[in-house]
């Protein structure tokens, strides 16, 4: 009976133990470096999240734009959203993220709201490692 009990209890804490990694290992928290399609030409920028409860906040850097805040951030079930405005003169530029989250890796569109046109393209992104 013990050795049940015993066997029980390996088997409950294994369990807990892969779960608490594999959230872990699905967590957006991090820096990512981003690749995104603009018409045949690359375009990098790099995330930098934070997920507290679902709710990602940061920043994301992009050539010379400067650092911009993230808005509506969100992670759930694997799938990362949010958006970024950036402004031109006085005109508005929305862009609304999408991807799915595999580790440490993340593919997905960005739409862009340009004068009322929606333009697509496809982003992957990898995260940094972190320096010990």
């Amino acid at each position: 009976m013990k050795k049940l009990a015993l066997a029980g209890f390996l088997m409950g804490m294994f369990g807990l133990l892969t779960a608490v990694h594999a959230a872990d290992k699905d967590d957006v928290t991090g820096t990512w470096k981003v690749t995104a399609k603009l018409g045949k030409k690359d375009v990098e920028q790099t995330l930098k999240l934070e997920n507290k409860d679902g709710k990602v906040t940061g920043t994301m850097t992009a050539g010379k734009g400067g650092e911009i805040k993230i808005e509506d951030g969100t992670f759930k079930d694997g799938t990362l959203k949010f958006s970024v405005i950036r402004e031109r003169g006085d005109m508005k530029i929305v862009t609304k993220y999408e991807g799915k989250v595999t580790g440490d890796t993340i593919k997905g569109t960005a739409t862009l709201d340009f004068n009322g046109k929606e333009l697509k393209s496809d982003f992957e992104g990898k995260r940094e490692k972190k320096k010990d």
